[in-house]
């Protein structure tokens, strides 16, 4: 799927997180298993960082059993 410049611009006013950083994030959950736990914790943990919100253990495992149970909406451009 290729997202078009205004979808990152998009996202990148919202998150403060730039086109590269979500391409450089993408190819490394491309390259490993999205139902791999530890993989989704780390890619978790340093969005947190780069966006400067938190997020709780609990909202955390949440995401994560939502990845698992493929339960993530597949028109991202609508989440934005």
């Amino acid at each position: 799927m290729a997202f078009s410049d205004s979808f990152f611009n998009k996202v990148e006013k919202k998150t403060n997180v730039g086109k590269d950083t979500i391409l450089r994030l993408a190819e490394k959950l491309q390259k490993n298993d999205l139902k791999c736990e530890n993989t989704l914790r780390e890619v978790i943990s340093e969005l947190s960082k780069i966006t400067g919100k938190p997020v709780s253990k609990e909202k955390e495992d949440k995401i994560i059993k939502a990845v698992k149970d493929d339960k993530i909406p597949k028109d991202l451009d609508k989440m934005i």
